[in-house]
């Protein structure tokens, strides 16, 4: 008797390997002393960039209070929702995803510690882009250098940009001095982050992110690096994106 032929599944955008070894730091989340550390400092410079290119797109007042209010943000890689907290703070109605069911118990557990109502799900971007679901912005910060299939990744984030709406990405350059600063110098001189944190070879440089983004039928209208200023002991934007960067796009 032939045999039935074995159903393909899916592609999927997530790598076990990494899900695993955040799910591992879930309790780390929201200890700004622990291991989590440098993306607390981190976190001002990412959300100032979020709240002043939603502000231009959308014509809010970025001084407001409530300057993202009536915006539906998604938050691809939310982890503990260091990121979904304050956008939700200024009034965004957030989403936050994660394939990581750990990392979504602790989000939910310290959103509802925080009186925020945040829409916590452990799924994946292509998931959600299958079922349709849009939005203003959809975030995908410090997530892109973690996935199994940039492209498909990207192409997921893409699909679920609603018309005018925006993508946001944070993630790595593949450069020489990427190697030696984000992977030499903070997981292994200064132990900024546990060793195998991240992968070279898997940072995506901004052409790469760019064509990506392209070929999700958005158009990027803006790039921005940031560095870390030893002497403030804090994160800025520069012009710099040779390391860390930053990538805007829109839905025409």
């Amino acid at each position: 008797m032939a045999q039935k032929p074995q159903r393909q599944s899916a592609p999927s955008t997530v790598d076990p390997a990494e899900v695993e070894r955040f799910s591992a730091l879930a309790a780390e989340w929201w200890n700004p002393r622990g291991k989590m550390a440098p993306l607390h400092k981190f976190n001002p410079v990412r959300i100032g960039y979020v709240r002043d290119q939603a502000a231009l797109r959308f014509a809010r007042d970025p001084k407001k209070l409530d300057s993202m209010k009536g915006l539906r943000i998604l938050d691809i890689g939310c982890g503990g929702g260091l990121l979904s907290e304050p956008l939700a703070r200024l009034g965004a109605e957030m989403v936050g995803v994660d394939p990581s069911a750990t990392n979504i118990a602790a989000a939910k557990e310290h959103a509802g510690l925080s009186g925020l109502a945040i829409d916590y799900r452990c799924t994946t971007a292509e998931e959600l882009a299958e079922a349709s679901e849009a939005f203003d912005i959809v975030l995908a910060m410090e997530v892109v250098e973690h996935v199994a299939n940039v492209p498909l990744f990207v192409a997921s984030c893409a699909d679920m940009v609603r018309p005018r709406g925006l993508m946001i990405a944070a993630t790595l350059n593949r450069t020489l001095k990427s190697f030696a600063l984000a992977i030499v110098g903070a997981e292994y001189i200064l132990r900024w982050l546990p060793v195998g944190s991240h992968r070279w070879d898997k940072f995506v440089t901004p052409n790469e992110l760019e064509i990506a983004m392209e070929q999700g039928g958005l158009r990027v209208t803006g790039s921005q690096g940031v560095i870390y200023n030893i002497l403030a002991d804090r994160w800025q934007l520069s012009g710099d994106m040779d390391v860390n960067y930053m990538l805007v796009a829109e839905r025409p």
